[in-house]
């Protein structure tokens, strides 16, 4: 990987200073280092003048790899950049949780030598597309429709490949795919889904009823959403970053996409390896004996 574009959540000091330190350590390995003009501006203008600027259009003609630096966020954003491109991405995390940012800093001086060495493989994520009022749009996480300006709840119809599901009452309804089932799906009662297994994934947000659960589908299914809001409007957001007012009758229509996003990912590290890791899913929560334990008196 000789050719790199660094990309940055501009709002975060700490992720430009990481990107900064990234680069001179890949420019003392004779890497090309690339940016736009915004990073650029912000850093120390003499190893700004060892970097190519370059333009959105010329990255596929150019770039090997992307390396974010940021959070989750940072690393939607670039996967909607390169959604239709060729390019792999490699994440550093700078945020708190970091599904998709994997890399950690401190571990940053060796991902970079390994990124340049070649020790790394790829993985390939599915992508959610869908129609809405006749543009198309993507997510690598998920697809939201929930209730606009009002604490009311909406009614949201399902439909798989033109098959009645049922009326989901509540805030909501999220569309996830096994990359975002650790994200609001998650947080909503969702399962964890293997980024591997070929499925999308139902989840209703704050149901009206007990009785509503997740529903896991084929990911060769297609969506149709129809949604009724007592204020005759709502929201369809798609990986948190796009938002778009629908009102009632009109069809959300969701199904897989033919792009996928290209992760970086270390050579010997799994999935399960990094739920431990951020779910504390190892953690021994008892580290000292308990006073019963020590047969002490209270």
């Amino acid at each position: 990987m000789k050719k790199i574009y660094i990309y940055e959540n501009a709002s975060k000091p700490q992720a430009i200073q990481c990107a900064e330190y990234a680069a001179r350590k890949l420019l003392k390995m004779d890497v090309e280092c690339y940016a736009k003009d915004e990073f650029l501006e912000k850093i120390d203008p003499e190893l700004a003048k060892q970097f190519h600027r370059i333009k959105e259009n010329e990255l596929e003609r150019i770039i090997d790899v992307l390396i974010s630096f940021g959070g989750d966020g940072t690393m939607l954003s670039a996967a909607n950049l390169l959604l239709k491109l060729n390019i792999p991405i490699m994440g550093v995390n700078v945020g708190k949780l970091g599904f998709l940012a994997e890399y950690s800093i401190a571990d940053l001086d060796k991902a970079l030598i390994d990124l340049v060495e070649g020790n790394f493989r790829i993985v390939e994520r599915s992508v959610l597309e869908a129609n809405v009022k006749g543009s198309i749009y993507y997510a690598l996480n998920d697809m939201v429709v929930e209730k606009r300006g009002s604490s009311r709840m909406i009614t949201i119809s399902a439909y798989t490949n033109e098959h009645y599901i049922g009326d989901y009452r509540g805030d909501g309804l999220i569309v996830t795919t096994p990359t975002g089932s650790t994200a609001y799906s998650l947080s909503c009662g969702g399962p964890i889904l293997s980024p591997s297994a070929k499925v999308i994934c139902l989840t209703p947000i704050a149901p009206h009823s007990l009785t509503y659960r997740s529903l896991v589908l084929p990911d060769t299914n297609e969506i149709d959403l129809v949604v009724f809001s007592p204020t005759g409007e709502a929201n369809f957001v798609a990986d948190g970053r796009t938002t778009v007012q629908i009102f009632n009758n009109e069809t959300i229509h969701i199904k897989k996409s033919d792009y996928v996003v290209k992760l970086i990912k270390p050579v010997n590290s799994t999935y399960y390896d990094l739920l431990r890791k951020k779910l504390l899913w190892a953690a021994n929560v008892i580290d000292e004996p308990t006073k019963c334990e020590k047969n002490e008196k209270p």
